[in-house]
């Protein structure tokens, strides 16, 4: 008797692998969420994947709800582009602190609860240590994120290092700050190149000069200006994690501040309590400077109608102060895969530009402007370009990394002690 028929095996045998691969694709496509990353290693799959099982999640990304700008670019931007592209949906959940959220995770976690709200969260500084100390983050994310690996560089030191923390890719930066001085070009025809400088304009012309008192953090980071400019030095101060100069060292700085307290406005007897009052101040002319930790600030106003068209940025010689601002992703997120498809489309040229632009947010970019090609560079210097704002080249040429948050919270406490109530 001859053998049975066989010449249909290898097609049967294909037809068998296909329907395995379909019904596991479907396992997944049909129980959004159901597969979070808890039951598989998403990062040890290739991004098509990573993709498919991020298709139908729900996002839900917890942040500081405080500015419009940035409301609008999540809400009409980034969230309808996931929807579209992905079929994914982002959530945005407004919190006044994140710090409540580090807290909520954190009683999550000593419940035992392998599944919780977030998914996403805007994060740094403080927050970030919390949470890296009490391991309520996910894991080293961020070298499967396309647009990370092709666009960031990973050894820049404002973007692994999140006030003095390493980062160890645990979350991925999102957006930079950087700390400038804004003057009205009428009565400022020369804007101050030192803090030298500065307090000779001030001496010279009493009243038209303040800054916000602590905890407002841009008059906290106008301090540690002062602080730079009259001890250690760019590239010296204690930026490190646990590092902490003496606060003998900071004397000089304070006397400098006291000295000029009878020149400030009201003689210094009181702070704006915010920036925000200080622009006010600035706005209504009882001021000729102001300060922002955005350095397209002024541009936005300007085109608000807020500032007067004479505004003019400028920077210390010396450099100032610049921090990130990042993203990651809880240990218990329900929707991990659809949260690192999200948080590659935050990095991608075109969300990066977006929020870029002034009358968006005005956010500074993450990417390395020497891994664009010439298309990407040229829409790159077209955004924010004016007389009132500085060129990102410039920028970066004179930014600083932060001090470490714990060396911010003792400043802002010995400067009440040695400046603010005397």
């Amino acid at each position: 008797m001859g053998l049975p028929y066989q010449g249909n095996a290898g097609g049967d045998m294909m037809n068998c692998k296909l329907l395995l691969i379909i019904i596991l694709f479907l396992i997944l496509s049909m129980a959004p969420g159901a597969v979070t990353g808890n039951e598989i290693d998403l990062l040890a799959l290739p991004w098509e994947e990573i993709e498919a099982i991020a298709s139908g999640q729900t996002v839900h990304m917890y942040m500081w709800g405080g500015n419009n700008g940035t409301n609008n670019f999540i809400d009409q931007w980034i969230a309808p582009r996931l929807k579209e592209r992905y079929h994914i949906s982002l959530e945005r959940v407004p919190v006044t602190d994140i710090r409540e959220m580090i807290i909520k995770i954190l009683t999550e976690k000593q419940m035992g609860k392998s599944t919780g709200s977030a998914d996403i969260l805007w994060i740094n500084g403080e927050n970030f240590r919390l949470a890296m100390e009490k391991g309520l983050l996910w894991a080293p994310f961020t070298f499967i994120l396309p647009n990370y690996m092709r666009y960031v560089d990973p050894s820049a030191d404002d973007l692994n290092m999140d006030f003095g923390k390493a980062t160890e890719g645990y979350e991925a930066p999102w957006g930079k700050a950087q700390f400038v001085m804004i003057c009205n070009s009428e009565f400022v025809p020369i804007p101050p190149d030192t803090m030298e400088e500065l307090a000779e304009f001030i001496m010279e012309n009493p009243g038209r000069f303040t800054y916000p008192s602590p905890p407002d953090f841009t008059g906290s980071c106008f301090i540690r200006q002062v602080i730079l400019a009259k001890t250690s030095g760019p590239g010296n101060h204690s930026s490190k994690e646990g590092s902490e100069d003496a606060p003998g060292r900071r004397s000089e700085a304070w006397n400098f501040l006291n000295d000029l307290k009878p020149c400030l406005w009201r003689q210094g007897r009181t702070y704006p309590e915010t920036v925000g009052i200080l622009d006010q101040l600035y706005s209504n002319g009882e001021v000729w400077f102001t300060m922002n930790y955005n350095p397209l600030h002024a541009f936005n106003k300007i085109s608000q109608g807020s500032f007067p068209e004479s505004s003019r940025t400028f920077l210390f010689r010396n450099g100032t102060f610049s921090n990130t601002h990042y993203l990651t992703i809880p240990f218990n997120a329900k929707s991990k895969a659809g949260a690192l498809v999200a948080i590659d489309l935050f990095l991608s040229p075109e969300g990066q530009f977006e929020k870029l632009k002034p009358h968006v947010w005005g956010d500074g970019i993450v990417l390395d402007p020497s891994r664009m090609d010439p298309e990407q560079r040229r829409i790159l210097e077209d955004i924010g370009s004016g007389p009132s704002s500085l060129s990102p080249e410039i920028l970066a040429m004179k930014r600083i990394p932060e001090f470490s948050s714990q060396e911010i919270e003792s400043i802002e406490k010995e400067w009440l002690e040695e400046v603010g109530k005397k």
